[in-house]
């Protein structure tokens, strides 16, 4: 076997191909959870009823429904035979007896047709008793209402340190939320075969999981119960947990009616009904040295968990550890809490709280760096990480180097300070639009916080005819894992790309798997692939190796070819197999992989959580129109790095796509509630894509170049990369700062410019008119002071 990191000099990884299903994509043919249900005779499908109250005990009167023509059931509580809640932390009741927010499902109703579905959950009497709801994140602190536990991130004495700080700020933060807004909406279908086995299809990025909701519902061991995951069209985190109460509802269903269940959500029940990125809000405190250096940094993060955990714990977790972003901080005190609050129950989103704890920090030196008459961008490569120093949790900062490697490349690749002068120049001579440009980095851990989650599984099938079937645990939702495993198993193998398929994710050929998450997806099961091909090609070798008269270990395999080094004889890798075969070898292999050397202490919130850290920097330019605050992205330069890519094409999609959706829940999206006392308490008021601005073409940088960074190999990872799925994400603070230096063109020199999240056109209006409105001399207010030290 190879070493994890070494790649051949003629691998299939690192090629530049298409995604493997993108001719399905763009035609049409593709498949999804419910096009498959669509094809079922003899289908039931179940439609919710919603809650009308943010918070109510509730008494339902079903026999109405029963009476509306097609309706075959009406599922409640009473139907549960084993447990009835949707998680794992026995804290969402699937069938609840109080409504905790408004949308919540209170009972489902199964039907011949949608349309028949519908009406019978329309006939539904609910009887409501209103109790006390919370709607906001400062409505739960004010009654203390908090979920979970607590958890510190410290190093040091930073009270001791800000009384030798020369500068010391204190503020608040509010983060906004964000949809996920998956093309394909949550989607189960469920079928009892003959023998009583439950099979789902469900659009999950956790079938594992999914397996065991379902069966704890129903009452029976995973075993008796089938999960596959077909392919997603999106999830973001969105169908991380989310997707196992539907999966639930369908195999209840299907379960005590014998026919096949099918639930699929509307958009509108989708956004009304799942959990989106937390909301956070942040009170710090900071201090630095005359040199603009940060000595110490307290703050205090609330996320709004919204009506259960979910993942709200792990996700604060992941935020605590990521309020250093790229900076060190030698004193530094994080403490977290999760609000309970009468919303969805807030979930995973890309990033997982990495993004809220960065937002924290890089709000902190946009806001700072004025008033220190500092350049932002000065002001943040000063603080950059060096070789040889930790986190604020006791990881050591690996390849510390390549941050300064980014940026300057990044600067220098962007012309960043020759077009920050052309920008001056024009701002000089432009009173009513005014242009800004900002660099931004990014420092994003990988690995599953917990470490038990690191480890992933595959089984590998070589046919007699030489052709290759891979099952393995990581799901597809358009982000190109099949793509990766397709190359990875082609390049161990040593096989062309057109040999080798990829099966549909299933608990039945791969059990007790993570899910597909925290950017591990290549990393996890790129190894396991690469673990049981490797098993298979040195079976296949000894044959080989008997067949060409040279020593199994010299055999090469390349293209299809299996050969005796220099110019002795070959065989095709079809021939090979044959022949093993005839000699009674195993061609097929389990391959399992776990991420070694990680360690967390999950109560003392120190350790090596992560496997290493994915780097990178994005310079962003924006214009911004002073009469109306709307805004466009002229120009994104980006320096990533992925190690080296498993699939070139592949990675480039996921990080512009990733830096897109990150301006999107910067400067555009925004999640309103109503937080007024009247009946609509507690309703989501933009659940459509009419109410909810999502980013589309206009928002696309005019001018968009993005460089993988070069000579990047990871010791360690599959073949040498590094994880993409999130770490992008994060490169659109760089927008987000733009849009800041463009607003502080308005106002006098030395103005901190206070930004609200997301920066829509109206908030960007009103910064501006505050920049319009301040006085040359930089503002002290109480709730964001400059203090000088000692005082």
């Amino acid at each position: 076997m190879t070493s994890l990191s070494e790649r051949p000099a003629d691998a299939v990884v690192g090629t530049r191909v298409p995604h493997e299903s993108a001719a399905l994509h763009v035609t049409g043919l593709a498949a999804y959870t419910d096009d498959i249900a669509a094809q079922r005779s003899g289908i039931l499908t179940a439609w919710p009823v919603q809650s009308d109250h943010a918070h109510a005990r509730v008494t339902l009167h079903t026999a109405p429904a029963l009476a509306v023509p097609g309706v075959v059931r009406v599922l409640t509580a009473a139907d549960v035979p084993g447990l009835n809640d949707a998680g794992t932390k026995h804290d969402e009741p699937l069938f609840p007896s109080e409504a905790m927010y408004f949308g919540h499902a209170l009972c489902w109703v199964l039907a011949e047709t949608q349309e028949a579905a519908r009406l019978g959950a329309a006939a539904v009497e609910v009887e409501y008793e209103p109790l006390p709801s919370l709607i906001t994140v400062a409505e739960a602190i004010a009654a203390e209402s908090f979920q979970g536990i607590a958890r510190t991130v410290s190093r040091g004495d930073a009270e001791a340190a800000m009384g030798s700080a020369a500068w010391v700020f204190e503020g608040v933060t509010e983060i906004g939320g964000q949809e996920h807004f998956y093309l394909e909406t949550q989607a189960s279908l469920a079928e009892v075969d003959t023998e009583g086995q439950v099979f789902v299809q469900c659009s999950t990025q956790h079938p594992t999981e999914a397996q065991s909701i379902v069966a704890h519902v129903l009452g029976r061991g995973d075993n008796a119960v089938t999960v596959q995951s077909l392919r997603m069209g999106g999830a973001f985190g969105g169908k991380e947990v989310q997707s196992h109460g539907f999966a639930a509802i369908a195999a209840l269903g299907a379960t005590l009616t014998g026919r096949p269940v099918r639930l699929r959500l509307n958009r509108t029940q989708d956004i009304t009904m799942t959990g989106k990125r937390h909301p956070f809000h942040a009170e710090w405190k900071v201090g630095f040295d005359e040199q603009g250096r940060i000595l110490a940094l307290q703050t205090t993060l609330t996320a709004d968990g919204g009506w259960c955990l979910d993942l709200s714990e792990p996700v604060l977790g992941r935020a605590l550890c990521h309020i250093d972003n790229a900076y060190w901080i030698p004193a530094f005190t994080a403490h977290g809490r999760i609000a309970l609050t009468h919303k969805t129950s807030q979930t995973a989103f890309r990033g997982f709280g990495g993004p809220q704890g960065m937002f924290v920090i890089e709000d902190i030196l946009g806001r700072c760096a004025p008033q220190l008459g500092i350049d932002p961008l000065e002001l943040r490569r000063t603080n950059f990480y060096v070789p040889g120093q930790s986190t604020p949790y006791g990881q050591p900062v690996r390849h510390a180097e390549r941050l300064g490697a980014v940026w300057g490349e990044l600067l220098e690749s962007s012309r960043v300070e020759e077009r920050r002068a052309e920008i001056a120049a024009f701002n000089s001579a432009s009173p009513d639009v005014k242009r800004g440009l900002a660099v931004t980095p990014v420092k994003f851990g990988i690995s599953f916080n917990f470490s038990a989650f690191n480890q992933a599984g595959a089984l590998v099938h070589v046919y007699k005819d030489g052709s290759v079937l891979i099952n393995h645990g990581g799901t597809e939702m358009g982000q190109g894992l099949h793509t990766k495993m397709l190359q990875v198993a082609a390049t161990a193998l040593g096989v062309l790309p057109s040999a080798v398929r990829l099966a549909p994710t299933r608990t039945d050929k791969v059990p007790n798997t993570s899910a597909t998450a925290a950017s591990s997806g290549s990393d996890l099961n790129g190894g396991a692939v690469k673990q049981a091909c490797d098993q298979i090609r040195d079976r296949m070798a000894e044959v080989a190796g008997r067949i060409l008269g040279a020593d199994a270990g010299d055999i090469r395999f390349s293209h299809g070819q299996v050969s005796a080094p220099g110019t002795g004889p070959s065989m095709s890798f079809a021939e090979l197999a044959a022949a093993a075969y005839l000699e009674r070898v195993q061609l097929w292999a389990a391959g399992f992989y776990r991420t070694a050397g990680l360690h967390w202490d999950q109560e003392q919130m120190q350790g090596e959580p992560f496997k290493y850290f994915a780097y990178g920097a994005a310079a962003a330019e924006v214009e911004v129109d002073g009469f109306t605050g709307t805004y466009r992205v002229r120009r994104v330069d980006i320096v990533h790095d992925v190690g080296d890519s498993l699939s070139p094409v592949i990675d480039l999609g996921q990080i512009e796509g990733g830096f897109v959706q990150g301006v999107g829940w910067l400067t555009l999206e925004e999640l309103r509630w109503d937080t007024g006392d009247g009946p609509g308490r507690g309703r989501l008021l933009t659940q459509s894509a009419s109410t909810y601005k999502l980013p589309s073409f206009s928002e696309m940088p005019e001018e968009f170049g993005v460089t993988l960074l070069a000579r990047a190999t990871e010791d360690g990872a599959i073949y040498g990369s590094k994880a993409v799925g999130e770490p992008p994400l994060m490169l659109a603070f760089s927008a987000r700062e733009a849009l800041r230096e463009a607003i502080a063109g308005f106002g006098p020199t030395g103005h901190s410019v206070e930004l609200a999240s997301p920066a829509t056109p109206e908030a960007v209006f009103w910064a501006i008119t505050a920049a319009q409105d301040a006085d040359a001399a930089p503002a002290l207010p109480a709730d964001d002071s400059l203090t000088p030290a000692g005082t």
